[in-house]
């Protein structure tokens, strides 16, 4: 305990000197922490949007028009339906559940209150294919699609701008002048990376959406958009190949000519966001850590200072008995506890500038400091300060005591 105490006590009376050699360490392990946590923010930001779409999702939607001329001289059907989906569920064996949506926007009225918002019509297959879930009341029944009932499900935004505090369970909706109502309301699901609001949407009946919102001409079983779900992750390609064989059958594309339908690969693709994100944090991570370099280069620097001008005190010492390994020991304790001090204002400064990064959204997702890259920033720095104060601590230990005592 001498040794710390002896070291203390040599950097309190160079206040100055000790603040501005810390310096380094602070701002490293400060920027190390906050950007680590911003990459961690935005990992944990695709992995929520990953959670949201739904497991082993494919989504499945008609394609771009073409211009050529070709698809229609060809005959094939250039829009998705219900019975392309009951298809899919029928005549695959690697898809788990296949869930057929019309999706629309539309304005909704309730009393003095109205709310433009998405409308998606869908099956009850649709909650558990794209990760919904019932927060209050109960989702619309099979019955229901039979008869195309007019009821709905309502996300959490719209119950707040449409009902304010109010309870809507059982209360009625216009949609396009549609009196719809209300079974059930979504549990909340917040924003996506994307930062488009996920709770802001309206889900009634698939029948009822095709029958009397989104009919496109005299075809009432049109579909937006076929969710597919894989019954594994090793399944997606197989399924993927299932799709397009069953879809190109039923819409009679002839071989060497394009689909008419486009197919996405929702898990790959989040995955590759992912995989860059945790990318993003490394080289955050690595280019914080230079400023760490930075700060160890400036405690050697100081160290170096400091033996020069305390050779006489060297001398002394060694003159009174101490070994060259005492020596050694003392000033290489003094580069550990500045780095230790460094390190903890340092992490002091990390959740400083991480909290302001939050308040002031200078990101869309919130940042996430974990204790892994808290331990990893201190223990760099001690780190530092073992492997940049050797170097002075050895050269202090192996100077001639006549020489050092002689010196101004």
């Amino acid at each position: 305990m001498e040794i710390f105490r002896t070291a203390l006590r040599s950097l309190v009376s160079n206040r100055t000197r000790s603040l501005l050699t810390m310096l380094g360490i602070i701002i490293g392990v400060g920027a190390v922490i906050s950007m680590v946590a911003i990459g961690n923010g935005a990992s944990s930001q695709v992995q929520k949007t990953m959670e949201s779409f739904g497991a082993n999702l494919i989504l499945v939607m008609p394609a771009p028009p073409n211009t050529s001329g070709a698809r229609s001289s060809a005959g094939a059907v250039t829009t998705l339906t219900r019975g392309d989906a009951e298809a899919l569920e029928s005549e695959t064996f690697s898809i788990l559940r296949v869930a057929p949506e019309a999706n629309g926007s539309a304005q909704t009225v309730y009393g003095n209150n109205n709310w433009s918002t998405s409308i998606t019509g869908g099956t009850t297959e649709s909650l558990p294919v794209r990760g919904w879930e019932i927060g209050r009341g109960i989702c619309f029944s099979e019955a229901d699609m039979r008869s195309g009932a007019k009821v709905c499900v309502i996300g959490q935004t719209v119950a707040k701008e449409l009902f304010g505090y109010s309870d809507p369970i059982d209360s009625t909706i216009r949609i396009r002048n549609i009196p719809f109502k209300v079974v059930g309301v979504m549990r909340e699901k917040g924003a996506n990376a994307f930062g488009a609001d996920q709770d802001d949407f309206i889900f009634v009946p698939l029948t009822t959406a095709q029958r009397r919102l989104f009919r496109v001409g005299t075809r009432s079983d049109t579909v937006s958009t076929i969710n597919v779900q894989a019954r594994s992750r090793e399944l997606l390609d197989t399924a993927k190949t299932e799709v397009e064989a069953v879809l190109r059958q039923r819409h009679r594309i002839p071989e060497g000519t394009d689909n008419d339908f486009q197919i996405r690969d929702l898990t790959q693709t989040m995955e590759t966001a992912a995989s860059m994100a945790n990318i993003m944090k490394i080289l955050l991570g690595a280019i914080a850590s230079i400023s760490l370099l930075v700060g160890g280069i400036g405690i050697m620097n100081i160290m170096l200072v400091s033996v020069s001008e305390r050779t006489r005190e060297i001398g002394i010492r060694m003159a009174i008995g101490a070994r060259p390994a005492n020596i050694r020991m003392q000033f290489l304790t003094e580069s550990i506890v500045l780095s230790l001090l460094g390190g903890f204002l340092g992490i002091v400064l990390g959740y400083s500038l991480t909290e302001l990064v939050a308040s002031l959204k200078f990101v869309t997702f919130p940042p996430a400091i974990s204790m892994d890259s808290v331990l990893v920033a201190v223990g760099f720095s001690a780190g530092v300060g073992v492997f940049f104060g050797f170097w002075p601590a050895w050269k202090a230990s192996n100077l001639d005591p006549i020489v050092a005592l002689r010196s101004e």
